[in-house]
């Protein structure tokens, strides 16, 4: 049990400050002012070059199968340890689950931009998607 903490503590280091940003540029840290409020600090590298492009949709693709992929097979570990009464288990099941959500909602962060870029974001994908709808009804009418 405690060499699984151990090893999904390394494995969170790991993507959080290595990984993440050798693959796709992508950091998030805490920052703690000197008035003691907590902030949160999500960065994305500029998009470089064409040449290096091919090799890194392929990097990143992996790295977000992995980061996605990682969650839901620890929520599975969850459900299973759970119906089958292991409750000693439970324990560690949690730990990852919060280890590689905390990871997966950091980076997500990170590559779609504070909750007030995401909401402008969505008012105008779906404020686009209302003119691009009425401008078709205009032209087939």
């Amino acid at each position: 049990m405690v060499t699984i903490i151990l090893l999904l503590s390394c494995d969170f280091w790991a993507v959080k400050n290595v990984t993440g940003r050798l693959m796709v540029g992508l950091r998030w840290w805490n920052h703690i002012d000197e008035d003691g409020k907590s902030h949160w600090v999500f960065e994305s590298r500029k998009a470089s070059s064409q040449e290096s492009k091919t090799a890194s949709e392929a990097e990143s693709r992996i790295f977000w199968l992995g980061l996605i992929m990682c969650p839901v097979l620890w929520v599975i570990f969850a459900f299973s340890a759970l119906f089958s009464f292991r409750v000693k288990w439970l324990a560690v099941v949690i730990m990852g689950v919060v280890l590689q959500g905390a990871n997966l909602y950091g980076y997500i962060r990170c590559k779609v931009g504070s909750r007030k870029n995401l909401t402008s974001m969505a008012t105008s994908y779906l404020g686009k998607q209302f003119l691009r709808q009425n401008a078709g009804d205009d032209q087939t009418s």
